[in-house]
């Protein structure tokens, strides 16, 4: 069994179709298709069923599907350990953060760090479903809220962030500094989404009160929904220290009693991921930045 021939199989597993998966490896389709063959003749066991122009998985198939995906994980973490002895500070590193805080909150860290590993590139990458990202090796780091415990990740904790009502300064509640969360029953809002993190968690914390958020607008973009709040059109429901960052003096927050939202930021990657020496600097970085921001 050789390397090449697995890459050949996780081709056609990601395509499910022989010449799609030829044309994007490279390789002519009789090329793909004998070594596939190989392979089955190998191990005795057909891969996948060949039913008319379909393919599918064997159960033999799919076996194979994990181990070859791990091996390659492996073969992946021999190649960035070895690139690191050579690079020691170069090489890529791929992080996904929420869009609110790549939006308006990471800049000064994304400065301080590539001024200390300029040879590093930096992928900051907005997403909504980090720890599937991480999983599936699309980041190597992620900045992941209320991630639930794994085996397969390393969950380092950041701090903890509560929730804020957040308005214009022409607001008819401005001139107050906190509110009830019973009072956020009938406030118009505008916020992100339904499937948005930030949106769920809101959610979660009103309807053990027994209602929902009254939703008059909804963009994912947080730039919009400050934007908006701040022309005076709603109200919205946000991280504290997400707003506090912007230091708009157009915008008033009130602190929420009686079960205010929070979230837990922790940092999470593959347990079974080899992390360099930059991306060891890069955690603690992020590290000693969002624990200051949440005590200052």
């Amino acid at each position: 069994m050789e390397i090449r021939q697995l890459q050949y199989f996780m081709a056609v597993c990601e395509e499910m179709h022989f010449t799609k998966a030829a044309e994007n490896i490279g390789v002519s389709q009789p090329t793909l298709s004998q070594q596939i063959r190989a392979l089955e003749d190998e191990l005795h066991m057909p891969l996948f069923d060949r039913i008319g122009k379909k393919i599918a998985l064997t159960e033999a198939g799919q076996m194979l599907l994990i181990h070859a995906t791990a091996m390659m994980d492996a073969l992946q973490n021999v190649k960035d350990s070895i690139a690191d002895l050579r690079h020691m500070h170069g090489g890529k590193i791929r992080v996904g953060i929420m869009p609110s805080d790549l939006d308006y909150r990471i800049t000064q860290l994304v400065v301080d760090f590539h001024r200390e590993f300029p040879k590093v590139k930096l992928m900051i990458i907005a997403s909504i479903d980090i720890l599937r990202q991480v999983l599936e090796s699309e980041v190597d780091i992620g900045v992941g809220i209320n991630v639930p415990p794994t085996d397969r990740v390393v969950s380092i904790p950041l701090c903890t962030e509560e929730y804020v009502l957040t308005v214009s300064v022409k607001h008819p509640l401005a001139h107050r500094t906190s509110v009830d969360i019973n009072e956020l029953r009938d406030l118009p809002m505008i916020i992100f989404p339904e499937g948005f993190f930030g949106r769920e968690l809101v959610e979660d914390a009103v309807q053990k009160h027994g209602f929902r958020l009254h939703s008059i607008l909804e963009t994912s973009s947080a730039t919009s929904i400050i934007n908006l709040v701040r022309e005076g059109l709603g109200a919205t429901v946000q991280s504290y220290p997400l707003i506090k960052q912007m230091n708009d003096p157009a915008l008033k927050t009130l602190r929420i009693h009686n079960g205010a939202p929070r979230r837990n930021l922790s940092i999470i990657y593959r347990s079974d991921r080899y992390l360099g020496q930059a991306a060891k600097a890069l955690i603690e970085r992020i590290k000693e930045y969002f624990q200051s921001q949440s005590t200052s």
